[in-house]
């Protein structure tokens, strides 16, 4: 192992950051070309902001892995270069539905079949691409609020470098803490108050990569297939829960709305900050217990997935029964 390597993982997110920085500052001034996140059914703004700060988050990323000369996949980064393109286009002339998803199912099930090929059936490539569909969408459902999508990227891609160099492989932990330097730069900008939002383009690559690299280090035997569901579990259990309850009270799942917990707690009165504080606690307290239950055995990190699965249903189930009490004594009141 070269001697001088650990100083890359100390460099490289570092540099990252700097640029990201450098980068966001650009789009925040005056003199870049604006993108405005106008309000709207889903928005829990009130005034127009810039969403192209994930336009400096991903450009950053980029060039911090080629810099360092990150060794990663080809479909990799084609993936996450077509998806910040047409996510980009979106944010700016508002593209089809069906062109963005037929996108998310090209890179998907493109990525799934180039890593499973060989050595895995049919029906499991099939099933993680739809799975990485999935999560390239709900991060960008789960990006509404201000500094929550910034926060899980920080937290969730830390938590993927922190096992990484639990498991000695240092080349790995420095492709995930780039994205912990350029998230920590988005954040100077992205936390409550937003001046900026990431937007689609950031989004949107953000959730591929969280599904892609969480892929990579099952394949490379870092960890087991649960630990990035765990990870990221605040995001996937938010959005999966909204979905499937919007679907069975035959809703458009595809339209704009706000009834995720996260934007419900909001609106209920927590505000922007509490709530990305909030999501941060979770967050830490979820990928934390992941890293120490990776200590221990099978039966250990399934109970774990049990507890945690019980006490997120027990939150839902606690916060829909207050939200229903308090519709009830509103209306009780205007009798």
């Amino acid at each position: 192992m070269d001697p001088g390597f650990p100083i890359r993982l100390v460099l490289a997110p570092l540099l990252t950051c700097g640029i990201a920085y450098l980068l966001i500052s650009w789009l925040v001034s005056c003199y870049a070309p604006k993108i405005l996140d106008l309000p709207n059914t889903r928005s829990l703004h009130s005034t127009p902001i810039p969403r192209t700060g994930g336009i400096g988050l991903i450009l950053s990323i980029l060039l911090g892995w080629w810099l360092f000369s990150a060794a990663l996949p080809l479909a990799l980064w084609l993936g996450v270069a077509l998806l910040a393109i047409i996510s980009l286009a979106d944010d700016m002339i508002n593209l089809s539905i069906w062109l963005r998803l037929f996108t998310h199912i090209i890179v998907g099930m493109g990525f799934s079949l180039l890593l499973l090929l060989n050595g895995q059936h049919w029906l499991i490539v099939v099933a993680i691409g739809l799975v990485i569909v999935w999560m390239i969408n709900l991060y960008n459902f789960m990006d509404g609020s201000d500094g929550l999508a910034g926060g899980m990227t920080l937290i969730g891609f830390g938590f993927y470098g922190v096992a990484a160099l639990l498991a000695n492989d240092h080349e790995f932990a420095l492709v995930n803490f780039c994205i912990v330097g350029a998230a920590s730069a988005l954040l100077r900008f992205n936390f409550h108050p937003a001046q900026i939002f990431m937007g689609d383009v950031g989004a949107i690559p953000l959730g591929f990569m969280a599904a892609a690299l969480g892929l990579i280090g099952w394949m490379k035997g870092l960890w087991v297939l649960w630990f990035p569901v765990l990870v990221f579990s605040f995001f996937i259990v938010d959005a999966t829960v909204t979905l499937i309850k919007r679907f069975f009270r035959g809703k458009k799942i595809w339209q704009a709305h706000r009834e995720h917990y996260y934007q419900r707690i909001i609106q209920s009165g927590f505000g922007h900050r509490n709530m990305a504080l909030i999501g941060y606690l979770m967050m830490l307290l979820t990928g934390g217990s992941a890293i120490w239950a990776a200590l221990y055995d099978l039966i250990t990190l399934n109970w774990l997935m049990v507890m945690w699965g019980g006490a997120y249903l027990i939150i839902m189930l606690a916060f829909d029964r207050s939200q229903r009490y308090s519709l009830d004594k509103l209306q009780n009141d205007r009798k």
